[in-house]
């Protein structure tokens, strides 16, 4: 056990900086939110900064007397608004890193994606494949992590974390619809074969691995997801036969239906952002290796746990989740839009 920290959490109030905020409390840490709006559930002993990550002034005060700063804030792919990402994803992770640069912060935890390396050169994904995002939150992300490294070389000690698509409970966003299909029983879809390796990183398992990174000093890179996984129809078959339903996992053409998506996606049809349709259909997994060694880390769930975890949460939540307003993407229903269609599907 290290000794109790000073830790900022920006975005502590989406769904995985409350995931972050809650260990951090479990551990021991003194623990403060930056975020642009609070939770009702927030612990009291949780200090609450309101603040838009794109203020510098604002992100400097709240870097004030801190130790740790896990950056957790990020315009996701539902978003798909490239100015945000812009101004939320690369400059607001320039004023934090400025601010906890000008404060003396001992340790930045910069949380990136798996979407900078679009889709990879080769499987698993190790420190020999080079990012090369091909849709504009990857690129977004990216830039963000090429100005993390710039901060390194004047001193700021920097560790880019980046998860691979995250689930666990609470977790909704493209998956609460993924959850309605099933809760009713319709048909959910791969593409192809489904026979695409996919690997998903459990909340609790990366807020392990960046509280640990926390806690490493020197600045590294590490690439974070589950050890034990399978192929998209895998997971979703084994969803189905948890839920019980007469859900049935049915195949759609890879080719046609991705350029569907791209299609719906940029005329607003539907709630898939770019990097949905890019990687829905195809094979990416992270070698763990170098972060299980450097962090002394391990992964606790499967891809299966944690989706079904999650739609039993989900299920259990329901009416709660859908009444909600002003919460986060990661903590929100999504609207169906065109993809409703697909309940017509013969």
């Amino acid at each position: 056990m290290t000794r109790p920290k000073r830790v900022l959490v920006t975005g502590g109030s989406g769904y995985f900086g409350c995931t972050v905020v809650a260990e951090l409390r479990r551990r021991g840490h003194e623990v403060t939110v930056f975020d642009l709006v609070d939770v009702e559930d927030r612990a009291t002993d949780v200090r609450f900064v309101q603040g838009d990550i794109r203020d510098e002034a604002a992100i400097r005060r709240a870097c004030e007397g801190i130790d740790v700063v896990h950056h957790d804030v990020a315009q996701v792919p539902l978003a798909k608004d490239a100015a945000l990402f812009q101004s939320v994803n690369v400059d607001g992770a320039a004023n934090l890193l400025e601010g906890a640069r000008r404060e003396r912060v001992a340790k930045v935890v910069l949380v990136s994606s798996s979407a900078v390396f679009g889709v990879p050169s080769k499987n698993p994904v190790d420190e020999s494949v080079s990012p090369a995002p091909r849709e504009a939150y990857g690129r977004a992300k990216l830039d963000a992590e090429r100005i993390a490294r710039r901060y390194v070389d004047t001193g700021l000690d920097v560790t880019i974390v980046r998860p691979r698509t995250i689930l666990g409970h609470g977790r909704l966003g493209i998956f609460q619809i993924l959850f309605e299909w099933v809760r009713t029983g319709k048909p959910v879809w791969v593409l192809g074969g489904g026979h695409n390796r996919y690997q998903f990183v459990h909340a609790d398992d990366l807020a392990d691995a960046c509280i640990r990174a926390g806690d490493l000093p020197g600045p590294a890179t590490f690439n974070i997801g589950a050890e034990r996984f399978g192929t998209m129809r895998q997971a979703l078959e084994a969803l189905v036969a948890h839920a019980g339903t007469h859900s049935r996992v049915r195949s759609l053409p890879m080719g046609l239906t991705v350029r569907a998506m791209e299609l719906t996606s940029r005329l607003g049809l539907s709630p898939l952002g770019a990097y949905h349709s890019l990687m829905y259909g195809r094979e990416m997994f992270f070698d763990l290796e170098p972060a299980k060694r450097a962090l002394g880390w391990q992964p606790r769930f499967s891809n299966d746990e944690m989706l079904c975890e999650s739609y039993d949460d989900y299920v259990a939540h329901r009416g709660e989740i859908l009444a909600r307003t002003n919460a986060s993407h990661h903590r929100s229903a999504v609207k169906q839009g065109i993809l409703r269609a697909l309940e017509l599907l013969p």
